[in-house]
């Protein structure tokens, strides 16, 4: 049973937002904690730079899923129309 993309367009491009938004979550979370981790481990610290870069990429992965909401709720330009100045 195929999937039929014209019937479940919407559906499927809802789909994709909401995974492209959690993985950008996940994404921007995950690098942080592990650099915060590199940097308590090379400079013998117990937790201070994971905690830092932890909530940093909360706050990080937070601001660009707004701004990746924020366009996807933008209504698409209207086309370009050609001008006599457009075309020399």
């Amino acid at each position: 049973m195929p999937f039929n993309y014209r019937k479940n367009r919407i559906w499927a491009e809802n789909l994709t937002l909401v995974l492209q938004l959690g993985l950008t979550m996940a994404g921007c979370i995950t690098f942080c904690f592990l650099l915060g981790l590199y940097l308590d481990r090379w400079l013998g610290l117990k937790g201070i730079f994971i905690t830092i870069f932890t909530i940093l990429g909360v706050v990080g992965g937070a601001n660009v899923v707004y701004r990746q909401i924020l366009e996807a709720l933008q209504d698409p330009a209207p086309p370009h129309k050609e001008t006599d100045n457009d075309r020399r």
